[in-house]
């Protein structure tokens, strides 16, 4: 019987190079989602940036107000306001009263300053549901300005707030809620089936799927606002309405911007709606108060015109409301050009199932 005998191998065996934190990192976290996370933070000081930009320090900027004159002294008026630094308010001579209050009632002024010319006592209207932010800065202008002169100012608030609407605010919330719902819609759809859908018939039905969900979040919205809450006088049909065409340019532009883009197109629906959108639409402050930039942007981002339109609505009579309502349609219309131009460009060459 053989006796084994274990004899040492001469192989070398190398010494195992311990694991660097680089290494465990590196493993824990993969590149692209370390892209994401910095993505991510860049997003979160722009928001922090435009929400302080615009909110810090709100100065009024021409607030047009009608002025109401004796003939002879009228233009001498709207000299002196008009020259006032930094240019608060833009003044146009009224010809009477009662016209310059149809003015403000329609939403074409924010304010009528009528002066006494047989006494010291003069008169501002002034339209809070158009936004205290600017019937408080009109306030502070015109008693400063009187008091200089050594006359005075009663206020009178032609359009008061609602009592369920005590800031004015309940419209620009309603806007919020909406874009939110459209754009986490899309989001909801590009993560369940990927940010660009498959086939261009997907795309197609993806962007049908933002119509039922938009005529949902309008009816909602109407619902909560209206008889749940009481925070609107009436207007449940157009505030529905303005709903169902904020809802759908959240959506559709979504859904274009991720079809380009892919998951970076969120990122881009959240500069455009959140980080742009929310500071600019005049919510707690009217553009008229905000600094250029975001003044400028307002009216032509869908949560600025849907904002302005709900205000229109419920305390101007819906005076005024063809603008907005045209800059939520070519959102829209633009949402859905560039989906299917996307789309199609994307599927160029690719033969498209029958089964979508």
């Amino acid at each position: 019987m053989s006796r084994m005998v274990n004899t040492p191998s001469n192989k070398h065996v190398a010494p195992e190079v311990p694991e660097t934190w680089q290494d465990r990192f590196r493993d824990a976290v993969a590149p692209r989602t370390l892209a994401l996370g910095v993505g991510v933070l860049l997003l979160q000081f722009a928001f922090i940036l435009s929400y302080l930009g615009a909110f810090h320090s709100p100065t009024p900027h021409q607030i047009p107000v009608a002025v109401v004159a004796p003939a002879q002294v009228a233009g001498q008026v709207v000299g002196q306001f008009d020259g006032l630094a930094g240019d608060p308010v833009a003044a146009s001579v009224a010809t009477d009263e009662n016209s310059a209050r149809a003015a403000l009632l329609a939403g074409e002024v924010s304010g009528v300053y009528i002066l006494n010319p047989a006494g010291t006592e003069d008169r501002l209207l002034v339209a809070s549901g158009g936004g205290t932010a600017v019937s408080g800065a009109l306030e502070q202008i015109f008693t400063k300005v009187t008091a200089a002169q050594q006359r005075t100012v009663a206020v009178e608030d032609a359009v008061p707030l609602f009592s369920g609407d005590a800031r004015g605010l309940s419209g620009f919330y309603l806007v919020v809620g909406w874009v939110v719902g459209g754009y986490l819609f899309a989001s909801m759809l590009g993560i369940a089936k990927g940010s660009r859908p498959a086939t261009f018939r997907r795309s197609l039905w993806r962007l049908g799927a933002t119509v039922p969900y938009a005529l949902a979040s309008g009816f909602g919205g109407a619902v909560v606002a209206e008889p749940l809450l009481g925070a609107m006088n009436g207007h449940f049909w157009s505030i529905a309405g303005i709903g169902t065409l904020v809802t759908l340019s959240a959506a559709t532009v979504t859904i274009a911007l991720q079809i380009l883009f892919g998951v970076i197109g969120i990122g881009l629906t959240v500069v455009i709606f959140v980080i742009l959108g929310n500071p600019s639409a005049g919510g707690a402050y009217q553009p008229s108060v905000l600094p250029p930039f975001w003044r400028a942007i307002s009216g032509v981002l869908p949560n600025g015109a849907g904002t302005d339109a709900i205000r229109r609505i419920v305390y101007f009579d819906g005076h005024g409301l063809t603008h907005p309502i045209v800059v939520l349609v070519c959102w829209i219309v633009g949402g859905v050009a560039v989906s299917l131009i996307g789309a199609a460009m994307v599927h160029r060459g690719s033969r498209d199932p029958v089964a979508a």
